[in-house]
């Protein structure tokens, strides 16, 4: 199978590196016109803000790896890079890293529902583009599949491994029904907006912002359909909250633990949750003394994080069965597509040379032999091959690897003559 991927990754190389390949939408556009055709017949790219990668079928079946490369460096003018910032797939092995890649076991956050997602958002943007094909599309679902499959049969996604939505799982652990609740996130930073996505997609009832850039706190709050409220005076609206979040770079406290007494008082000691995610805290931990407050910091939340981590990496085993079992289906399936045309026209080919024969000496027969003549000869032709059918056969059932099926189909086109002169100019290329 003739498939083959670059891939510059968060394990080959460090964020600059990474940032300056990262290709936006408009990027994906032009590139893939720019590699459509004359290096790909079809083909995927696939980036986030943790890799860019590259697959295809080639056009030329003497593309290498490093013109690929080169070609991702040329369009973003970038230099300097070291072949170590690289990996580089072939054949089922491309195939088997989309997969490991599709299932969240390849993320920088192991079992990262988001890349899923990135994988068939490429995929889309692949196929607006007539960058798939047949191949490519049957690489999709199957590399769909893998993923469903992973989510669905392994805990490889189960658990908080962020502090953000840790903090939010945690949430929802104190209260069952967040429509119900309200909360405010201190903080439009990426920690505070991160955590308030999630909030807003648990189904938080009322969702309000404060920052001390009033224009950070007023765009977020735009995307998430929340409230604002001004970072002046926000202490004096403390008590309206369930929630209170905090994740904001202020170099001391911005709730003294009197700050949240008043705020107690005011709600008649009716439960509060304070989720300090900020290094350093901007709630005092001694809060958590008062009454009816539930009160977590950054290393009590760490703690849930590494927990989970810990379950997601003993689920890769069951997540890599999945990969083998997936990847061996498709392997089925590619095989088939030349094992069983191979099979037809190695059986036609001796029955024309069995019809041939017969023709030839039918007369010498009586025409109550003629009609055994023709069980008989069929009956050797089948003997003849039924194990070779049953070999080739194997290679569609078994998901054997398609390189070593290739190149038995091709053995067996060529010692029977079926194999055409295109095909032969090929196989001396090679």
């Amino acid at each position: 199978m003739n498939i083959i991927a670059i891939s510059i990754n968060h394990n080959t190389a460090p964020v600059e590196v990474r940032e300056a390949v990262y290709l936006n939408n408009e990027e994906i556009k032009n590139l893939t016109h720019s590699i459509k055709n004359s290096f790909f017949s079809e083909g995927l790219i696939v980036t986030t803000c943790n890799r860019t990668e590259i697959y295809g079928i080639p056009a030329n079946q003497n593309l290498s790896h490093q013109e690929i490369q080169n070609a991702l460096l040329n369009f973003k003018s970038v230099t300097g890079l070291k072949p170590e910032h690289f990996q580089y797939f072939s054949s089922a092995n491309a195939i088997k890293h989309l997969f490991s890649v599709a299932t969240g076991i390849d993320s920088l956050l192991i079992g990262d529902n988001q890349i899923f997602k990135q994988v068939k958002d490429s995929f889309q943007t692949a196929e607006d583009l007539n960058f798939t094909g047949f191949l490519m599309k049957r690489i999709f679902d199957s590399a769909v599949k893998a993923g469903r499959r992973a989510i669905s049969e392994t805990g490889i996604s189960e658990g908080a491994v962020t502090v953000s939505y840790a903090a939010v799982q945690l949430i929802e652990k104190i209260f069952s029904n967040l429509s119900k609740k309200s909360a405010l996130v201190i903080g439009a930073g990426e920690t505070g907006e991160i955590a308030a996505k999630h909030l807003r997609e648990r189904g938080i009832g009322n969702l309000t912002i404060t920052n001390r850039t009033y224009e950070r706190a007023e765009k977020l709050a735009e995307n998430l359909s929340a409230k604002i409220l001004p970072f002046g005076n926000f202490k004096d609206s403390l008590h309206e909250f369930d929630i209170v979040l905090s994740a904001t770079s202020s170099d001391s406290l911005i709730l003294t633990k009197a700050d949240v007494h008043a705020a107690m008082k005011k709600r008649n000691y009716n439960s509060l949750v304070l989720m300090d995610i900020a290094i350093p805290r901007d709630i005092d931990p001694e809060a958590k003394s008062i009454d009816y407050v539930f009160y977590n910091d950054i290393d009590s939340l760490n703690i849930i994080v590494q927990q989970n981590l810990t379950k997601r990496k003993e689920e890769i085993p069951k997540v890599e069965k999945i990969i083998e079992e997936e990847l061996n289906s498709f392997l089925s399936w590619f095989n088939s597509l030349e094992v069983a045309p191979t099979i037809k026209n190695l059986r036609d080919y001796f029955e024309a040379i069995r019809l041939e024969e017969v023709e030839k000496n039918k007369n010498r027969f009586s025409s109550e032999d003629q009609e055994k003549l023709e069980i008989i000869t069929k009956r050797i032709i089948n003997k003849i091959l039924h194990h070779p059918t049953v070999e080739l056969k194997k290679y569609t059932e078994s998901g054997a690897n398609s390189d070593e099926a290739a190149q038995k189909v091709s053995i067996v086109r060529e010692l029977f003559g079926m194999i055409k002169d295109d095909e032969k100019e090929d196989e001396r290329e090679k």
